[in-house]
């Protein structure tokens, strides 16, 4: 008998987000696999680190799936090639893994990639986990949507024609995977009028968390886990951040 793939989704940082559910499979599975950057340790495995007790007997096993953090798309499809092999070799042992996913699985999730190489073959089960974007809108004080909005999700990696086109018709928006696309994600805001409508969050929830209004960011500071978030059109400039 096989065992089973559980995408334990683990909130965007701070480690009092991982739901109950979450943390009961993740104590009970004997295998657990987590993304990292080619080099550098997991920001997945940080975030359980205070709930793997030193001397459990015996200890879970660890996967690292190391992935390329670049435009690279082949690279990283061997990774998840790599990492999907690992974990194939568990289950056919019949060992259950809890692949771990900072925010929530299926939200721009790592774990989607490997859902697709596995799901086929083997008995998945997912366990959603506090996104990034709620995360971002809690930090913020920044309700997202009321009533009958609509919220856009937007990359930011998109050209700005279409990241203009994108803004311009939803309600309220949200801006992800910022990093080094901010200066022009802020210039189209800029030219929309809504730099007095946005809010700029980075790493919601951990110790580093910062919240700024989008003007007075440095471009040169900004990394991946950030994100803006845009109010609900036709709402008042937002108050200044205290």
């Amino acid at each position: 008998m096989t065992g089973t793939l559980y995408g334990l989704g683990v909130g965007p940082g701070d480690p009092e987000l991982i739901t109950v559910k979450a943390l009961r499979l993740l104590r009970h599975c004997p295998v657990i696999a987590y993304p990292a950057a080619d080099e550098g340790d997991s920001l997945a495995r940080a975030i359980v680190a205070p709930y793997l007790v030193p001397g459990t007997t015996p200890p879970p096993q660890e996967i690292v799936l190391r992935l390329p953090m670049r435009t690279d798309r082949e690279a990283a499809r061997a990774g998840y090639d790599r990492g999907a092999a690992d974990i194939a070799a568990h289950l056919d042992q019949g060992r259950d893994v809890a692949a771990l996913c900072e925010g929530d699985p299926l939200f721009f999730g790592s774990f989607m990639y490997l859902f697709d190489r596995l799901a086929g073959r083997y008995r998945v089960e997912i366990v959603p986990g506090v996104s990034s974007l709620g995360a971002a809108a809690a930090s913020a004080g920044l309700p997202l949507v009321e009533r009958n909005q609509v919220l856009s999700v937007i990359p930011a990696p998109l050209p700005a024609p279409d990241l203009e086109a994108r803004l311009r018709r939803g309600d309220a928006c949200a801006i992800v995977k910022l990093g080094r696309h901010f200066t022009k994600v802020r210039a189209v805001l800029g030219d929309l009028g809504l730099l007095d409508h946005a809010r700029y969050v980075e790493r919601a929830t951990m110790d580093r968390q910062r919240v700024l209004p989008v003007r007075a960011v440095d471009p040169g500071t900004v990394p991946y886990f950030s994100l803006i978030l845009v109010a609900a059109r036709g709402a008042q400039a937002l108050p200044e951040v205290s």
